[in-house]
This record gives C-alpha cells, structure tokens and sequence, in this order.
C-alpha cells in the first residue's frame, strides 16, 4: 500500500452516499417525483463547476437551499453533476450543481437525510435528528423573504449560528464484531 497505513472508510462512504444521491436524481429525472416525495438541497454556491445565475451567486455567495417539490423541469444527472431548472421570482433559471458541492440531501417524508462533511474532513456525518429538527424551525418560521415561488427553488442563506462546528452523528460501535 503505497503511502497510508489505514483505509480512510469515511471518504469511502461518503462516495457512496454522493452516488445514491445521484441515483435517486437521475430515477426522479426519468419517473418524476413519486408519491409525496420532495428534496431540500443544499450546496456550496462557491465550489468549483457550480454554475449558477449572477443575480443568485450575488445574493447567496456562499451557500443555497433548493428545494425539489412541485415545479421543476430539466432535471438530469451528468456524470459528477446535477442539472435543474428552477423558478425564481417568475423566472426560470438552469442551475448546474456538482455532486462535491452538496452539504445536504433530504428527503423529509422518507425521513431520509444526508449531510456531507467539509472536503477537508475524514468524516462524514450524518445526524437526521438535527436535520429534521432544523427542517421543522424552517417549516415553522415564514420566509416572507424568498424570491422564489411555490416549492420550486427556495434559497435559503446558512444559519448564523452555523460556525463550523458539528452536531455529533450517531455511531455503531464495532467492537462486537471484531474476533477476538
């Protein structure tokens, strides 16, 4: 093995949990949105291949909230990317989304959710608790302030409160599968 000594499973893992993701876009980009399924996601507007409208990346230099619900067109997975269509103010914009740009995928009515750590992090967390309890502060306050309409895209600016610290994820403990 040429240059470590451990396997690092958290990259690994969250490869894989990148690639569900994309599954679950590109079934959705060929079936449409089943049930009352709907997708909150979050992404870094200054990562690498993001290709966003001026007037967002103006307004959200940092980070953004789409959501994925009742109006969506264009939707299509290329390779290591996202492709979407969403309605800002009565207006139709194409956003080009990287994979690696994603913070958070989730699908409230499945309570399922994935957050992703930091690029420079060995972890990946994920901590559904925090994201629906965060989801449901969101729910409870109004956003008089988007300039988006209904469940199309919502951008949302990041929490003030979110300094780079993280909420602990839940950990299986392995040890009682070791041989020993």
């Amino acid at each position: 093995m040429a240059g470590t000594d451990t396997l690092n499973y958290g990259r690994f893992m969250e490869r894989a949990m990148r690639g569900v993701m994309a599954q679950v876009l590109g079934h959705i980009a060929h079936h449409g949105l089943p049930g009352a399924h709907y997708f909150y996601i979050t992404f870094e507007t200054s990562h690498p291949g993001v290709d966003i409208p001026a007037r967002l990346r103006e307004r959200y230099p940092q980070e953004m909230m789409i959501v994925l619900q009742e109006w969506f067109e264009d939707l299509a997975v290329m390779g290591d990317r996202f492709r979407v269509t969403l309605n800002f103010s009565d207006q139709p914009e194409t956003l080009v989304i990287p994979f690696d740009a994603v913070k958070t995928f989730i699908d409230p009515p499945a309570k399922f959710g994935l957050k992703f750590a930091d690029q420079d992090s060995d972890e990946m967390l994920v901590d559904l608790e925090k994201i629906e309890n965060e989801l449901d502060e969101d729910d409870d306050a109004d956003g008089d302030d988007d300039d988006c309409d209904g469940g199309g895209g919502e951008p949302r600016e990041p929490d003030d409160d979110d300094n780079g610290s993280r909420a602990s994820a839940d950990v299986v403990n392995l040890d009682r599968f070791r041989k020993g």
